[in-house]
């Protein structure tokens, strides 16, 4: 494997560094971080670590996409969000030197590099600095998980705990009254996963939400015409 130098200029940077944790670093910091990224290929549904296994260390995703869920003993599990380029995955594991508090796994075929726990607390040492970078990504993810517990627990309804989801994919699109887009190729057991609604329940919502044009599917690509209207229905 060979360490990531890649040398940008102008609109020719990596995907991963556009993720708000490398934006949050200095220069100097983001350069030596840069200098521990090892990249490996990962084809999909692999499982990069588990929860309650013993943290090693972080990983951060360059490419392609991972979902970091929650398993019971019985096969049970709840899904807690998708991760994309540039974002840092145990990191709170690896800052206290307790076990993984998620399972994270490719969801298509990704690269992903690693930094071993000891490697990030050198760095750290060396920039003390990027502690508040660190601090700011791990209550994000803490306001993630609240964020999924609340959608899950607290929504009224299946179809709202679905709109809920389908608007948060597609945030990169306008907050407005134009489409949005975002991509959709998770089985529909794997999409009830996020909201505790079993496959069939997905099933009959989407088609709801298809009759209603409140989405239309095509291919692998799901398109909200109205977001407004999206968030409407769920108020009821």
């Amino acid at each position: 494997m060979q360490a990531i130098h890649e040398h940008t200029t102008g609109n020719q940077i990596p995907a991963y560094r556009k993720g708000e944790f490398f934006t949050q670093l200095s220069t100097s910091a983001l350069q030596a971080f840069d200098s521990l990224l090892f990249p490996s290929s990962y084809p999909a549904h692999t499982v990069i670590f588990s929860e309650e296994q013993p943290s090693t260390g972080i990983a951060i995703v360059l490419e392609g996409e991972v979902r970091l869920s929650i398993n019971s003993s019985d096969g049970r599990r709840l899904s807690f969000c998708i991760a994309r380029a540039g974002e840092v995955l145990g990191l709170t594991a690896a800052i206290s030197g307790r076990a993984y508090e998620m399972t994270a796994e490719t969801l298509y075929p990704a690269k992903i590099a690693h930094v071993s726990r000891q490697a990030l607390l050198q760095f750290l040492a060396r920039h003390p600095e990027a502690y508040q970078t660190v601090a700011r990504d791990m209550i994000h993810s803490f306001n993630v998980a609240c964020e999924q517990l609340r959608t899950v627990g607290l929504s009224a309804s299946a179809p709202e705990r679905l709109a809920r989801l389908l608007l948060g994919w597609s945030e990169s699109g306008e907050k407005s009254d134009s489409p949005a887009r975002c991509r959709f190729s998770l089985t529909h057991e794997e999409i009830g996963e996020f909201i505790g609604a079993s496959r069939e329940t997905v099933t009959r919502t989407l088609t709801v939400f298809k009759n209603r044009r409140l989405v239309a599917v095509h291919g692998s690509t799901l398109t909200i015409p109205s977001r407004n209207a999206l968030e409407s229905y769920t108020r009821g």
